[in-house]
């Protein structure tokens, strides 16, 4: 096989995406005047980049959409500030992005609060997903709660950081395990017919669960980790989201950063971070599955472009009704994150790529039945 030259992040952040930004300068005006390094980089783009569409369920979303977990938890990297954070997101929308995803967890609080204050000028032109089922005690959570007053006054909450009336996409995060699910999906159904939510989302929750909280009222979205290297919900739960009719949207879609060459068999994480915790990034973990890291790096250069643009596109190849939220604090890698919508697939290619890849046997992944059962 005779390779084009290697397209890293590295290098795409200093040619094509720059470059395209450059001949963009005179847009839209959200995202000027940025105050820290990375942000003075940024420029407007004047023309979507994201004009593709998909459903979840019977909402209409970007094909991609953007996670914003990691503009305010701690789990990955430090919670940045809310006036460069407002910048990314509303060049998000410059670029052509609809869909946004937050939580009241991610903070707790301060992810919504900053997709609040960033969307509210623009709110009629996007869609806000945030997502309940736990309980807070001095700013920190301290286990899971879906009882049905509990799910109202997470709602409140959320309205009010969100700056809106409505939440376009109510998740559940994590199935509570004292409360049946049909009772969850009963509150969120007076809330979609209050106004306050419009559609029924899930997340992590097992096969029995999901049924049983469709039978109440559609749920429109999944919301589970998928990705080159966790594909666990190949077992089965994507062909329940084909029979239900229910969008799957992928979490951690390039591997926390795994795909984006952020990391090696070198890599060690600080303890206070919640990268030690995840089974793939144990030492033994990374050093085994940069076998999957260098095939995806040969299939890129093959096709002239990035492995995290391969892995998001071939999310994307999988089903019409995937769309992955890959998660980033700066405009330029987003711009990276959108280049895989414009990659194509034979349906050779995906079955040759998907030989090679089942070849390599990856550690620290889940067991195939974990599938089948709540997270």
């Amino acid at each position: 096989m005779e390779h084009k030259k290697n397209i890293n992040r590295r290098k795409f952040l200093t040619t094509g995406a720059l470059a395209t930004t450059a001949a963009a300068v005179s847009g839209l005006g959200f995202t000027s005047g940025a105050g820290d390094d990375d942000l003075k980089k940024e420029a407007v783009i004047s023309q979507p980049i994201a004009a593709d569409k998909r459903k979840l369920g019977k909402l209409e979303v970007s094909a991609i959409g953007l996670g914003c977990m990691s503009m305010a938890s701690n789990s990955y990297n430090p919670p940045r500030e809310m006036a460069p954070m407002v910048k990314v997101i509303r060049g998000a929308v410059d670029m052509g992005l609809t869909f946004f995803d937050a939580a009241e967890v991610y903070g707790p609080y301060r992810t919504e609060e900053i997709v609040g204050e960033a969307l509210k000028p623009l709110r009629n032109n996007v869609v806000i997903a945030s997502k309940f089922g736990f309980k807070f005690e001095n700013g920190k959570s301290v286990g899971r709660d879906s009882r049905p007053e509990s799910i109202r006054k997470a709602v409140e909450g959320m309205l009010k950081r969100l700056q809106t009336d409505r939440i376009d996409l109510l998740y559940l995060h994590r199935v509570d395990p004292n409360v049946p699910i049909e009772d969850v999906a009963e509150t969120v159904a007076d809330l979609i017919k209050e106004g306050k939510a419009l559609h029924f989302g899930l997340s992590e929750a097992s096969h029995d669960n999901i049924r049983r909280a469709h039978k109440v009222y559609p749920v429109a979205a999944l919301q589970n980790e998928y990705s080159l290297v966790e594909r666990v919900h190949e077992n089965k739960t994507l062909d329940l989201c084909q029979e239900l009719g229910i969008g799957f949207v992928p979490w951690c879609p390039v591997v926390r950063g795994f795909m984006a060459d952020k990391f090696d068999e070198y890599s060690r994480f600080a303890p206070e971070s919640r990268f030690p915790a995840v089974p793939y990034f144990s030492p033994e973990a990374i050093k085994n599955n940069m076998a999957l890291l260098n095939l995806v790096r040969n299939w890129s250069e093959e096709k002239g472009i990035t492995p995290v643009q391969f892995s998001l596109a071939w999310l994307l190849a999988e089903k019409p009704w995937i769309v992955p939220i890959p998660g980033t604090t700066k405009l330029h890698h987003l711009e990276e994150d959108l280049g895989a919508l414009k990659v194509k697939f034979t349906t050779a290619e995906l079955r040759d790529f998907r030989a090679e890849m089942e070849k390599i046997q990856l550690m620290g992944v889940r067991q195939a039945e974990s599938a089948l059962q709540d997270v």
